[in-house]
């Protein structure tokens, strides 16, 4: 028995033994489409580009690092920098669920 978990689904939406579309019939053409257009977006250049834009101008992704000038003095000394997801335009709990 192969327990290993795939990263990416196969041909049939499964990651290894788990997994699937189980959805109505009626969507899995849409669904399809779907793929099909994801797929392609994920090799097109110039769409990447755009998509990483607005994750480091919009999402916040990377998340920047700000330097905690008073609270590394308070701490003596020692270089202390916060990720402020709390900064981002969406909120951190809407990107990170």
């Amino acid at each position: 028995m192969n327990t290993k978990l795939q990263s990416t689904p196969d041909a049939m939406g499964r990651f290894g033994l788990f997994g699937g579309r189980y959805v109505p019939e009626t969507l899995i053409e849409a669904l399809n489409e779907l793929t099909t257009e994801y797929e392609k977006a994920c090799k097109d250049e110039s769409f990447q580009k755009e998509f990483h834009r607005y994750l480091n101008e919009y999402v916040g992704r990377p998340s920047r690092l700000y330097f905690a000038e008073r609270l590394t003095k308070e701490a003596g000394g020692a270089k202390i920098l916060l990720k402020r997801e709390d900064l981002n335009h969406t909120g951190a709990h809407k990107i990170n669920n």
